[in-house]
């Protein structure tokens, strides 16, 4: 398997559309044609966690933070360009998955939901712009007669669809005009001549990912040399994707029984304690990582708890004038419990790679009782 089969794998899982635009994420580092035979899953790209790269031999490293953050200007083997300069000469290509996997279902913030017991969680905030899951509404100006080809054509290409339904359309009826120029080739009347035509508006729905083909459809069935449409941007609440996760437990509990599943998934050794800590949590957020500024929409929901990887002091005092109780579990502690996930799911659809999970990989920090 090559590096860009894999890359397209995850890709498929992880949609890269998903990440904050100030990211840095896909194939960083590698040669898209070379063999993987051996992968290795990691939160963070160290010194250590490359020399254990080297030592397995390799192919390529999954890691969540982006091991290239801002562009370079050159690649030295000393100063901060170090490990990417000994990736590049030691061959091993990386990919980097980041905010794509804290947004995407089934990824880092959905699984902190799933170890809390979220019923029904949506994004917090942070919102992208997901082309994929984006709709618009189509509306051509059709005469009378050709409504029907034209329809159906759409149609055919994907239009139409919404929920259980399909071919869904409104059409009104109007008057359309227009004044065929020198070399124009009207469906309608002659060159020279203003004319009067009536016509349908006709208005159907289509997803992003069908759009370009529904436009060559219309274009292809519609009479006119040059028909006249708009594609118009809908707005869909329901299927945002962002950061974070916020909803109501499926049983109230209390902090107890809850810390107690934080510790017994994420392997927490000490976690940090804003507010009420003895309260019953009917409903709670999650936002994995650095999600301090989530913390205004967490307190506008009025949410019983928010977990997170870290909070600034300011944050950490607004959420406890707000009556919310926060839960710090470190940065990398409140990401590093999915490896075990993401090593499950890549092994299903990649077969003949080898793939473990970096033993070099670990939190910065040491937490010791003083």
């Amino acid at each position: 398997m090559k590096v860009a089969d894999v890359a397209v794998t995850i890709e498929k899982m992880i949609p890269l559309e998903f990440a904050q635009d100030w990211d840095n994420v896909g194939l960083l580092i590698g040669d898209p044609q070379n063999t993987v035979k051996a992968i290795l899953l990691t939160i963070d790209i160290t010194k250590e966690v490359v020399s254990e790269a080297m030592k397995q031999k390799v192919d390529l490293i999954v890691s969540y933070h982006p091991v290239i953050w801002d562009g370079l200007k050159k690649i030295t083997a000393g100063a901060s360009t170090g490990i990417v300069y000994e990736l590049i000469r030691s061959g091993i290509a990386v990919f980097s998955m980041h905010t794509a996997l804290d947004a995407a279902t089934g990824g880092v913030n959905d699984g902190l939901a799933e170890i809390i017991g979220l019923r029904d969680a949506k994004p917090i905030g942070d919102y992208v712009d997901f082309l994929a899951g984006t709709t618009y509404r189509l509306v051509v100006f059709v005469p009378v007669d050709a409504v029907t080809t034209v329809a159906q054509a759409v149609f055919a290409a994907g239009a139409g669809a919404m929920g259980n339904y399909s071919k869904c359309s409104f059409q009104s009826a109007g008057t359309g005009t227009f004044l065929p120029l020198r070399g124009a080739k009207p469906a309608f009347g002659k060159r020279g001549n203003f004319e009067s035509v009536p016509e349908v508006r006709f208005e159907t729905v289509v997803g992003a990912d069908k759009l370009e083909a529904v436009i060559a459809a219309l274009r292809e069935a519609h009479p006119y040399e040059t028909p006249a449409f708009d594609v118009l941007k809908l707005h869909n609440e329901q299927d945002k994707v962002g950061l974070g996760r916020i909803g109501p437990l499926i049983q109230p509990s209390p902090m107890k029984q809850i810390i107690a599943r934080i510790k017994k998934h994420t392997g927490a050794k000490a976690i940090g304690v804003v507010g009420d800590e003895k309260r019953l949590v009917k409903t709670a957020a999650v936002c994995a990582g650095s999600c301090g500024k989530i913390i205004d929409a967490v307190i506008a929901a009025k949410a019983d708890l928010y977990i997170t990887g870290e909070l600034k002091h300011h944050q950490a005092l607004a959420a406890e004038q707000a009556g919310v109780t926060c839960l710090c579990l470190s940065h990398t502690v409140s990401e590093r419990f999915i490896l075990k996930k993401l090593a499950r799911q890549l092994r299903k659809h990649i077969k003949p790679v080898t793939i473990k999970i970096s033993k070099q990989d670990k939190d910065p920090f040491k937490w010791k009782n003083v």
